[in-house]
């Protein structure tokens, strides 16, 4: 009857807990993302915003040759269609569109056909009232992402359920508190830190509760993730580093004249927050690793424990590196082609910022990985083997 009775404590606690994060999480989303906003810049709205439309009827295709600026042969291909808006005040409205594809753009835009979703918008003293701005394709990764849903939910049950729930609120921890926060002028390394440290938090507390694992993976990754920014601040320094790695970033500097954003600040937030999901996952392996072999050799003595991280920790490290390095080399593929064709020298390649922030980010976040395992594997063994 005690044991009943203490088990019913402790599913009650964790019961407890689980909604508190879920309470704590919405509440940080919703005043975060109020809190976030001020003082952020509005940019001026599309005057004419595109519309959902779905093609009901192919009316006309047309082909015509003209000559370009460079005096080539173009052809154009014009494609006349009438849609059905699906969205909007004039929403189950037939009108008439125009998709038009130029024979020197490479790759070309696929011609329309009957059933086809797009974006289209009002046209201004057109040859239809309506034209093509780009096919619809929210729906096929839609059915994308529900299939991932199902298949984590389906194999992990309700741990599958909580990681689903865990990659929400991180997802509206960025892009509804981080990324607006960053837009208004805070103070980016203040955000990174609070926001590393809520994701962190949130997603332990939600996958495997108020736990010794818990605690042992999420110290050590936010002290791997505290490495990486740690790495990021002095190499700073020594790199030289002002921001400016490319147009978008030219932009980011003039949208706020008065209250420029600090491009510094944006590389340091781009390395942590890009490290941080590699670095919870060698944090977790092995602080799970760690209690699985506590629990099945409780004998073992701290040493023992450390030894045994460290051996985990050694065939983790090469393959999460690599995730690293190739999640960024793959993230700016096109960039790197462009650079290498024009610019022949290797030396002015590898002291140009972009690639110099590149190799930064796969280093800083590789030390970091570097880093958590031994500290991971030493908080674990204290915390595993106090009685």
């Amino acid at each position: 009857m005690v044991k009943r009775a203490k088990a019913k404590n402790v599913r009650a606690r964790k019961a407890l807990l689980y909604i508190f994060t879920l309470l704590f999480s919405a509440l940080y989303i919703y005043f975060g993302n109020a809190y976030a906003q001020t003082g952020m810049v509005a940019v001026a709205e599309q005057q004419t915003p595109s519309v959902r439309a779905r093609i009901v009827e192919i009316s006309d295709y047309v082909e015509e040759e003209n000559a370009s600026a460079y005096e080539e042969q173009v052809v154009v291909y014009k494609t006349y269609f009438r849609a059905e808006l699906l969205q909007g005040e004039q929403r189950g409205e037939l009108v008439d569109c125009l998709q038009t594809v130029y024979s020197n753009f490479y790759p070309r835009q696929e011609l329309v056909e009957q059933g086809d979703k797009l974006l289209i918008y009002e046209s201004a003293g057109g040859e239809t009232p309506w034209l093509m701005l780009e096919y619809y394709r929210t729906d096929a990764l839609l059915i994308l992402g529900a299939l991932f849903v199902l298949a984590v939910i389906l194999f992990g049950r309700f741990k599958g359920l909580n990681t689903i729930i865990s990659l929400a609120f991180t997802c509206l921890a960025v892009f509804s508190v981080f990324v607006p926060a960053i837009l208004s002028g805070k103070n980016i390394y203040i955000w990174t830190v609070i926001t590393c440290l809520y994701i962190i938090v949130m997603t332990m507390l939600l996958i495997n509760g108020a736990d010794r694992k818990s605690f042992v993976a999420g110290a050590g990754c936010f002290a791997g993730v505290a490495a990486a920014a740690l790495i990021t601040l002095i190499m700073d320094k020594f790199l030289m580093l002002t921001g400016m790695i490319d147009d978008d970033t030219l932009y980011l500097l003039t949208l706020n004249v008065e209250n420029p954003i600090d491009l510094r600040g944006v590389i340091f937030a781009m390395i942590a927050v890009g490290a941080l999901g590699a670095i919870m996952d060698v944090a977790m392996d092995i602080a799970s690793s760690l209690r699985e072999i506590h629990f099945n050799s409780p004998q073992l003595a701290g040493r023992g424990l450390i030894r045994s991280g460290f051996n985990i920790g050694r065939d983790v490290m090469g393959t999460m590196a690599n995730t690293l390095v190739l999640a960024y080399i793959g993230s700016s593929l096109c960039v790197t082609l462009l650079l290498v064709v024009y610019n022949p020298s290797l030396q002015e390649l590898f002291n140009m910022e972009m690639i110099i922030v590149e190799v930064l980010q796969a280093l800083a976040g590789s030390f970091g990985i570097l880093l958590t395992i031994p500290l991971t594997s030493m908080i674990g063994a204290a915390v595993y083997t106090r009685s």
